[in-house]
């Protein structure tokens, strides 16, 4: 449909339309579950993916989550797994917010600073 992008190679495409890749958009909804399981707007309560750090000195916000250890790589590869790493990371302000939409703005913020904040 966009015939002077036909020869450029699918990321550029992506980059020139504008558009997030595959795994962005997985990452990107994942991390929204995660925040709407938080916030008790989920039917499913996140205690039964995660636990929450015990200590009450954490850098970054307070809602930070305990990655379980796992002794074999398939574990690696569960959603609780998969989306601690990158909850951790956001700040106080991002988790803060009160509508699901409100974080979708401050995650779309965040990828324009930190490019690759939804890539593995």
């Amino acid at each position: 449909m966009v015939t002077h992008l036909k020869k450029l190679p699918h990321e550029a495409r992506l980059e020139e339309l504008g558009l997030w890749s595959l795994e962005e958009r997985r990452n990107r909804a994942e991390i929204i579950e995660v925040f709407k399981m938080v916030k008790q707007l989920s039917s499913v309560p996140w205690n039964r993916f995660f636990k929450r750090a015990e200590d009450f000195v954490t850098l970054g916000h307070s809602w930070k989550l305990v990655k379980d250890c796992c002794r074999c790589d398939c574990r690696l590869h569960f959603f609780s797994q998969r989306v601690t790493n990158r909850w951790n990371s956001l700040s106080q302000d991002d988790i803060d917010v009160a509508a699901v939409n409100s974080f979708k703005n401050r995650l779309e913020i965040r990828r324009k600073r930190q490019m690759d904040f939804f890539k593995d």
